[in-house]
């Protein structure tokens, strides 16, 4: 094995992040795509600047704050759809390759980890509604931390917890932000760009870009 661990961000890496208002659009409106984009760009936004002051929400939190904003920005969508909207979000599908990935990656005898901003909670339950709690060795949050992604103690954790120097840990992450950070920790780094957006972060690039994580 070239790695002994393979972790992987959750939100947007394994689990798809806008399947919440998708298994609402009908509802939401016509609006549905903007409405979830910001509401995740809201979320994003908030543990930013709650990391940067010092003044620690859980993602849950800051997923129900984001939301509110969001109902209030576009007010088009019937407030009403809060509580289905929240809790599809506790239950949001995973990409269509990533249990044969996970599987495989075990089956190879590595370690398989998740780690996230998501609260432990919200990880417990996307874990289990995907059925990889077979598969997943272990699940790290920020919450122990009371910090977010990008700070270094994040990525920390892994390599403190499995006594592993960084570039003996493969890091993937949708996210183009988590990868910077996680590349500059001395991560091996997969950003996988499943929306084709344009590379960020010049100074700060992946080892590998792909569109999925079928060719991990």
């Amino acid at each position: 094995m070239p790695y002994a661990a393979y972790v992987f961000d959750a939100y947007g890496t394994l689990f798809d992040v806008h399947a919440a208002v998708r298994r609402h659009a009908g509802d939401v409106g016509p609006d549905s795509q903007r409405f979830s984009e910001l509401w995740r760009s809201k979320q994003l936004e908030y543990s930013w600047t709650r990391a940067l002051m010092g003044a620690y929400r859980d993602f849950w939190q800051l997923t129900e704050e984001a939301l509110d904003f969001t109902l209030e920005r576009i007010p088009g969508v019937d407030p009403a759809l809060r509580g289905r909207l929240l809790e599809a979000y506790w239950k949001l599908d995973c990409y269509p390759e990533v249990p044969a990935v996970l599987k495989a990656l075990k089956a190879r005898g590595a370690r398989v980890a998740i780690l996230s901003n998501g609260s432990p909670a919200m990880l417990r339950s996307a874990v289990a509604n995907a059925a990889l709690d077979t598969v997943i060795d272990d699940v790290f949050s920020v919450d122990a931390l009371r910090t977010y992604k990008t700070a270094p103690a994040v990525y920390d954790v892994v390599t403190t917890s499995y006594r592993l120097y960084p570039d003996a840990v493969s890091f993937q992450s949708s996210n183009r932000w988590d990868v910077a950070g996680a590349t500059k920790f001395g991560f091996r780094t997969v950003w996988i760009n499943r929306s084709g957006m344009p590379d960020e972060y010049a100074d700060l690039k992946p080892s590998l870009i792909l569109p999925t994580l079928e060719a991990l």
